[in-house]
């Protein structure tokens, strides 16, 4: 008797085992399906990380009330990458080699994501980044997807608004990241074919605590706006700095400032930044017909009573990303290959971000359309008709 039970608990082990594995056919009755996360929670992009981890952890908490998916709870295993791409590479090593997560959604960033884009590839395991880089998913990548609306489509609504301006002629100041480098170069595409001449470009490290040189430089120059590409805290003192110089052309920032952050951040100086943002910014000055009115309430909503704050953009990203996952999950179960093809064949997706339409060919989904224009007035976000 003690052998068989003995045996009959090395086979529940085996079961088990091979629940958390991929391809089966059908994971043991209740067990976790467990997917991982990689966001900046630490470090200079933290302002970006923090919300993305709080939502991705309010969904888990989400889900599982609501009885999990088809009875198996959902199982998000965290990581923080500091916003470094070695540690990002890191983390998706341990998600997908002791975790044996079924997905990944993250990281936060356009350089710890591309660099582990490659990895994800090989190993075949489904990847939703939070970052906005259209490198990201050009050329694509088969088991890559992103959910935030690209820089290039960012720079498309710049360019529809400096027109509509009249402004002919702009610098360019960006950080030295990856995302900072990105928009650089939609900008020097974008601008110049549609009539308006980059006549300076600067650029800022990440952790540099002035840009008052870059923006001298700038003054001397005869730009009608400054283009800003970054995230807190750059954007912020950009903004400080013009104050203080007394330049008052505009300053048109990415939609990498779309949070309180670089409010807070900026204080009174960011009052007249121009951005492309999501429609979440500003969810109580949209028609309550708009697609993503429900969504974006939905999400607000949960997460303020979760959080004691106001929903952020950047945890929008995780939202559609974990959401994503979990539709897979509940339409084709526990194997990599199949959440990677339902991902792509999503159509009609309604997220935070826009209402996503994926195909082999587009691993973003988005349109220019998921962008609306919004100015900073008074400290608060106004959209722009």
């Amino acid at each position: 008797m003690r052998r068989r039970t003995r045996l009959w608990a090395l086979l529940g082990v085996l079961v088990f085992g091979l629940s958390c594995g991929v391809g089966y056919a059908g994971a043991a009755a209740g067990a976790p399906y467990t997917i991982g996360a990689i966001f900046s929670i630490t470090g200079d992009a933290s302002s970006l990380g923090i919300p993305e981890r709080n939502t991705a952890e309010m969904l888990e908490k989400m889900i599982n009330a609501a009885g999990g998916i088809k009875g198996h709870p959902l199982k998000i295993v965290i990581e923080d990458d500091r916003g470094e791409p070695a540690e990002a590479l890191n983390a998706a090593k341990r998600l997908v080699e002791k975790d044996k997560v079924l997905a990944i959604v993250g990281p936060s960033r356009t350089g710890t994501t591309l660099a582990l884009v490659d990895y994800m590839d090989r190993v075949q395991v489904p990847l939703v980044s939070c970052a906005a880089g259209i490198e990201i998913v050009e050329p694509v990548r088969e088991w890559v997807f992103k959910t935030p609306q690209s820089d290039r489509m960012a720079v498309e609504r710049i360019v529809k608004y400096l027109r509509g301006k009249k402004i002919t002629r702009v610098a360019s100041l960006s950080d030295n990241t990856a995302f900072g480098k990105g928009g650089l170069r939609e900008i020097e595409n974008l601008l110049p074919a549609a009539g308006i001449a980059v006549v300076a470009k600067e650029e800022y490290g990440p952790k540099d605590t002035s840009m008052e040189t870059q923006l001298t430089k700038i003054r001397g120059t005869d730009a009608q706006a400054v283009v800003c590409w970054g995230t807190p805290p750059g954007p912020a003192i950009v903004a400080k700095n013009m104050k203080q110089l007394a330049m008052r052309i505009p300053l048109v920032c990415s939609h990498g400032v779309a949070n309180a952050t670089f409010l807070s951040l900026a204080g009174p100086a960011a009052d007249g930044v121009v951005l492309p943002a999501g429609r979440l910014l500003v969810l109580d000055q949209i028609p309550a017909n708009q697609p993503q009115k429900k969504v974006l309430k939905e999400y607000a909503t949960r997460y303020q009573a979760s959080f004691g704050r106001a929903a952020d953009t950047f945890g929008g990203h995780a939202w559609d990303g974990v959401q994503l996952v979990a539709k897979a999950l509940r339409q084709v179960g526990p194997d990599r290959a199949k959440i990677r093809a339902n991902i792509e064949q999503t159509r009609g997706f309604v997220g935070t971000g826009g209402v996503f339409n994926f195909s082999p060919k587009d691993h973003n989904g988005l349109g220019p359309d998921a962008f609306v224009m919004v100015e900073v007035v008074d400290g608060k976000w106004r959209l722009l008709k």
